[in-house]
């Protein structure tokens, strides 16, 4: 018989913040609904609805001064559910966040007497120093190892998303159980989309060779390499063209990076897209997906431009390296400009391999990445999290006896 759960997220992000983690919780949200289960998630509230709202609870938040993208919920309106949560009787808490979140989640596990799942969504140790200047590298990344052995050891169990990032949890010590469970790509990654329209809307001549890189524009994502490759490739390719689609705290770094490299008509920003209506059109619209970053735990959108079938030039390491495969819709490079450029000209300057790259991609992406297989992954992840739990509160044979005899 199928067992149906009900299941509380919370997070300190979630739409309209677009991120990773937003996308990783509406992906699984809607393959869970689907699926059967119940769904109810807690998350800042932003000022703006969001098309699935039925399902979540925002919490009044605060505005965070050195990061204008995310707020700040406040605890005391989140444990202000707890009528209204014990009600629904939930079987499980899947934290998404290591900040607010993951505290106001804890409790709650305790107050509802419920296991605890987290996932650890970033790499923390290569993204907090870009964020805390002033403390020395060496110190932040140890701050980060800190504080990650800590809060995962204090859930019930750890959702990692590739295989090495779990390597590299357990190499912080980190003891609770783990399972490792990538974000899936839904069916409307693989729908037909209109790339020449897309070029045309944003003014991007149709037989401009043209570099695409999506996702959020931050220091971590390593996009000033990816910057010194266009320079390189635009001394070969004058034509050449990088499209950045994103928003992020670096923008303004590699606005003055662009200027300064002198590739000001190489390079174009297009901020924010739209995910159901411009994103697949946007991944199609381009020749090639470079793609830099070392500290990905995943990197879904190296996945969601295969599935548009658009080839990917990217180095591979930490998440990405369990995604990426060469020739697998995806050529890799180490973190070497020279090489890099060597790749993406050759690619450029062959359009019947690049085709067939693509076709590969699509291919990969469609046979290994479906969100629906792991969202069944998840569930039984859960089932197995939840029946320990229970046997942990039950005591065993001779407890019983014990107790009885008493």
């Amino acid at each position: 018989m199928k067992i149906l759960l009900k299941i509380l997220l919370i997070s300190d992000v979630y739409f309209p913040r677009v991120n990773g983690v937003s996308t990783s919780i509406r992906t699984f949200t809607e393959q869970l609904q689907l699926l059967g289960h119940t769904v109810h998630l807690i998350a800042p509230d932003y000022g703006i609805k969001t098309i699935d709202e039925a399902w979540i609870t925002r919490v009044p938040a605060r505005n965070i001064y050195f990061d204008p993208e995310d707020k700040l919920m406040k605890v005391g309106e989140i444990l202000a559910l707890l009528p209204s949560l014990k009600g629904q009787q939930f079987d499980l808490i899947h934290i998404h966040t290591p900040f607010i979140a993951h505290y106001a989640g804890l409790k709650l596990g305790k107050l509802l007497h419920i296991p605890v799942v987290e996932t650890y969504h970033t790499f923390f140790e290569d993204y907090l120093h870009h964020y805390l200047p002033w403390i020395p590298s060496v110190a932040a990344r140890g701050l980060a190892r800190y504080i990650s052995k800590r809060q995962c050891n204090q859930v019930d169990a750890i959702v990692a998303p590739s295989r090495p990032m779990l390597d590299v949890l357990r190499s912080y010590g980190i003891k609770a159980r783990a399972e490792v469970i990538a974000t899936g790509l839904q069916t409307h990654s693989f729908s037909e989309a209109n790339g020449d329209a897309f070029r045309l809307q944003y003014g991007i001549a149709l037989d401009r060779p043209m570099l695409l890189y999506v996702g959020r524009v931050a220091f971590e994502k390593n996009i000033h390499f990816l910057l010194n490759v266009v320079k390189q490739l635009s001394e070969m390719m004058p034509e050449v063209l990088f499209v950045i689609a994103g928003e992020g705290p670096a923008e303004a770094s590699l606005r003055a990076a662009v200027n300064s490299l002198g590739i000001t008509r190489n390079v174009q920003f297009i901020g924010y897209l739209d995910r159901e209506k411009e994103l697949n059109a946007c991944y199609q619209s381009a020749d090639i997906f470079v793609f830099a970053s070392k500290s990905e735990t995943q990197g879904l959108v190296l996945l969601e431009a295969m599935a548009q079938g658009t080839p990917v030039v990217a180095i591979a390491e930490l998440g990405t390296a369990s995604i990426l495969i060469e020739g697998e819709g995806a050529l890799i490079a180490p973190e070497d400009a020279l090489i890099f450029v060597q790749k993406v000209r050759n690619l450029l300057a062959n359009p019947a391999y690049r085709k067939l790259l693509g076709e590969h991609g699509r291919a990969y992406a469609q046979s290994k990445w479906s969100a629906l297989r792991q969202a069944e992954r998840m569930v039984t992840f859960y089932a197995d999290i939840i029946h320990a739990s229970v046997k942990a509160k039950q005591p065993d044979v001779h407890q019983q006896a014990f107790l009885k005899e008493r």
